[in-house]
């Protein structure tokens, strides 16, 4: 099932910078997060962001603030529990790709919220992380029995473009390399 940039939105969820340093593979998740979040930007896509109780973990990191759109902030562990939830979500957006923190408790659970929503959802294994690396490896072997695709940040951004010929296709590949 191909993910077109017209039905898709990006949400990175809850790269906070209290909860950061304790990420194992933290540089690498959010440099994943930033590529997806440039390549959205040139193919239109929505890029949202969540904050998990930012008064106790902190904002997100500055670089994802700044390439999010807007951002929930949020007290469930599923963003898709929040009452403001519907707002947030753009319509006609059936198509989620998400990235983010941590993988086995708010990535995992919004995931699932998503899914039950009626939404085709994308994990970007590559641009999540968690505080072990047991945690993120069973959060990501169950995303794979739930999710409707597991995908890495390069699967998603070529899906998106679809061809060379893409008018953006350069501009795009810069922030592949």
């Amino acid at each position: 099932m191909s993910f077109a940039p017209i039905e898709s939105l990006l949400l990175l969820v809850d790269f906070q910078s209290r909860l950061m340093p304790w990420i194992e593979g933290d540089a690498e998740a959010v440099a994943n997060a930033l590529r997806l979040a440039g390549a959205a930007k040139l193919l239109e896509v929505p890029v949202l962001a969540t904050e998990q109780n930012p008064a106790g973990l902190g904002p997100n990191v500055d670089e994802i603030r700044n390439a999010a759109a807007a951002t929930l902030e949020k007290r469930f562990f599923d963003a898709t529990r929040e009452p403001r939830w519907p707002e947030f979500a753009p319509k006609g957006r059936k198509h989620v790709v998400v990235a983010g923190c941590e993988a086995h408790v708010c990535v995992m659970q919004t995931v699932i919220g998503l899914l039950g929503k009626g939404y085709a959802v994308r994990l970007v294994a590559d641009a999540v992380g968690s505080r072990t690396a047991e945690s993120r490896r069973v959060a990501l072997e169950r995303a794979a029995s739930n999710c409707n695709d597991m995908v890495t940040t390069e699967m998603v951004i070529f899906e998106w473009l679809v061809t060379c010929d893409h008018p953006r296709f350069r501009e795009v590949l810069q922030i592949v390399k």
